[in-house]
């Protein structure tokens, strides 16, 4: 299974921050947001992974992650000129993610909660069998998200946009896994009213063809957004909250790729030389001599 990280855009929300850098090289507490959503797909199991970008930020990524072999997968970059809707991703990566299931995931998304690895090893498992997922969170406000309402069994039952009166409130993340015929949808979608390809015209085509689930992240679950200065902060005062309480570390993708014994201990080592005396370089050593258990 492919898997695709879309770190495009301007970050126009975040303005005066992303004006030099883009919004995925922003700190969230201790370590750079596009490390969140990297570590969710590693912890689906992919681990070829496509990383859109544009031409300012692609040396930055490059530095900071490289070809991905730290961390036991095989990175690529495609470029996106100007943002276009989040369905574009599949276009710029067209050479990539073709006939194979693929799943997406937006840069300034982060996930968190026990059970998370399970969810996500399911969805990657249902695109393999046909299906699409789209991970929903209960929301006080659904009308700024799109919105999607299900039945008994997790079948999708209808997705909007931004609705003036939700049928829900669970808001779908920007967290996706599809079939291996998403490519071609993709490319025979329309540009909505404001010019942009939407997602939700991808999960209407797979509600129409009865082959979009929902999976739903309840109590336990934590579902943050980091494209706002308040979102921003929130998502770094929750992620220091986790780690000071529970001594663990979230979203380190060298400890998930040693765990699933994708890299060796020697490599871990060499990740945390790398960090330094940092807190995430002390806790990569803890991993690796084993008094980290949990």
């Amino acid at each position: 299974m492919k898997a695709i990280i879309l770190a495009g855009g301007t970050g126009s929300r975040l303005y005066p921050l992303t004006i030099v850098t883009g919004k995925q090289l922003l700190p969230v507490y201790d370590k750079p947001m596009i490390y969140y959503p990297l570590s969710t797909l590693m912890l689906a199991g992919t681990r070829d992974i496509r990383i859109v970008t544009t031409w300012d930020d692609l040396q930055k990524y490059q530095e900071l992650l490289g070809n991905g072999s730290g961390f036991g997968v095989s990175l690529s970059y495609a470029i996106q000129e100007e943002p276009h809707g989040i369905a574009e991703a599949f276009l710029l990566s067209e050479d990539f993610a073709r006939n194979e299931a693929c799943a997406l995931i937006l840069g300034d998304n982060i996930f968190y909660g026990s059970g998370l690895s399970g969810m996500l090893l399911r969805a990657a498992q249902n695109a393999e069998n046909g299906e699409a997922t789209v991970f929903g969170y209960y929301v006080n406000d659904p009308e700024r998200f799109g919105v999607m309402e299900f039945d008994d069994d997790w079948n999708v039952l209808s997705v909007e946009e931004k609705p003036v009166h939700p049928k829900s409130n669970y808001c779908i993340t920007g967290l996706y896994f599809y079939p291996k015929d998403v490519t071609e949808k993709a490319k025979n979608i329309l540009p909505s009213q404001r010019g942009e390809l939407e997602i939700t015209s991808i999960n209407e085509w797979y509600l129409q063809e009865k082959r979009l689930k929902a999976q739903i992240l309840g109590r336990g679950f934590s579902w943050r957004d980091a494209g706002t200065p308040d979102s921003l902060l929130e998502a770094g005062k929750f992620v220091q909250m986790i780690e000071k309480q529970q001594g663990v570390l979230i979203s380190a993708p060298e400890e998930i790729a040693f765990r699933k014994g994708w890299i060796s201990r020697e490599t871990l080592l060499a990740a945390a030389d790398k960090y330094g005396n940092s807190s995430y370089g002390q806790h990569l050593r803890k991993v690796a001599d084993g008094s980290l258990r949990y």
